[in-house]
């Protein structure tokens, strides 16, 4: 009986060693045997300021140009945030309301840009237009192909 209790310690101390040992001896290292894993966000939204500055650089914008695109899309964030929260609003409602401030934006840009400039941008429609009348993401979820 005490051989088979011995063995059973015996097998249970290779385990655990087996387990623990490597921890230890990483323990005992210094941080150049293991490399330090930062979460990196993959996900980055750009700031204000790079949107500004790739406008700059595809546009061709001089100073005046960037500063006025500037307030713009800082104006845009501010009412996007209203909308985002606006609890009395419904969804195909607030869709409206970003699509609005979204063309509105277009057209405040488009305005401070020479003619060379606009024809580079046309962020929203690549040659075509959106019509009041196209279907909100509720009119297509009540289609009877979705239901």
């Amino acid at each position: 009986m005490f051989r088979k209790t011995a063995l059973i310690y015996a097998s249970l101390g290779l385990m655990l060693g087996a387990v623990f040992l490597p921890l230890a001896a990483a323990a005992q290292t210094t941080g150049s045997v293991i490399p330090q894993r930062h979460a990196k966000n993959v996900y980055r939204r750009r700031s204000l300021d790079e949107h500004v500055k790739s406008f700059a650089k595809a546009l061709n914008l001089d100073e005046a140009q960037q500063a006025s695109v500037k307030a713009i899309l800082e104006r845009q964030q501010v009412e996007a945030r209203r909308i985002q929260f606006d609890q009395s609003l419904s969804g195909s409602d607030r869709i409206g309301k970003f699509r609005a401030l979204q063309q509105e934006t277009v057209l405040r840009i488009r305005a401070i840009l020479n003619d060379e400039q606009r024809q580079k941008y046309d962020p929203l429609n690549h040659g075509t237009q959106i019509s009041p009348s196209d279907p909100s993401l509720e009119d297509w979820l009540k289609s009877p192909r979705h239901n």
